[in-house]
């Protein structure tokens, strides 16, 4: 009888042919992965979501950067500041003004070496692009690691194109490993009220151990 789970599952489902499935058919890169989405996307523009970038925030981190978007156009993603020593695992901004927590973007560098790095504001895995990014992303050029990368082709795209970072508010999690996995349950288990209490007692439980 657990007809309140049932009716919340039921709420979540989209309408029949709400959501259509594209298959990246060789492991070619990020950029290869939105390009494989382009007949799909059209003349739309349209967002990504990196799914081990998991945000917990009390607005919803792309509903954030949608506001933001309505306000500066053109191609925004989600920026947040990191230490100078991990810049090389992430695209950086090489910042033209900070305006509160829009980044007015000259450049973009793909995964710099901290002594290489423009700025400590990182790209995270949320963006609004405008469909006119495909023309670049159509040059299948590799980049870093020999991948096709979506941050290259975003660069490019600034000749027509402005670029803004967005500095979210929120907590975000890595999921890439297993520790930031791990910790995005936890921090999202704790966040529920049903959830809460009995999250904290078993916490606390290990770590006596």
């Amino acid at each position: 009888n657990k007809n309140r789970e049932l009716q919340e599952t039921r709420d979540w489902l989209p309408d029949p042919g709400n959501i259509i499935f594209i298959r990246q058919q060789q492991p070619l890169g990020l950029g290869h992965a939105v390009w494989c989405a382009r007949n799909v996307i059209g003349d739309e523009p349209f967002a990504v979501l990196l799914a081990d970038d998991i945000i917990l925030s009390k607005t919803p981190c792309l509903k954030q950067l949608v506001d933001a978007y309505q306000k500066v156009g053109g191609n925004v993603i989600g920026a947040a500041d990191i230490e100078r020593e991990k810049t090389s695992s992430y695209g950086v901004f090489d910042i033209a003004k900070n305006e509160g927590a829009f980044v007015h973007a000259k450049g973009l560098v793909e995964k710099p070496k901290p002594e290489n790095a423009p700025s400590q504001t990182a790209v995270f895995g949320r963006y609004i692009l405008q469909p006119s990014i495909f023309k670049y992303l159509d040059k299948q050029k590799a980049g870093v690691g020999g991948e096709i990368q979506l941050t290259d082709a975003i660069r490019e795209a600034m000749a027509d194109t402005p670029l803004t970072g967005f500095r979210f508010e929120g907590e975000r999690f890595d999921c890439g490993n297993r520790e930031g996995f791990v910790e995005a349950n936890i921090a999202f288990a704790l966040a529920r009220p049903d959830m809460h209490d009995r999250m904290q007692a078993i916490l606390k439980k290990y770590a006596k151990q």
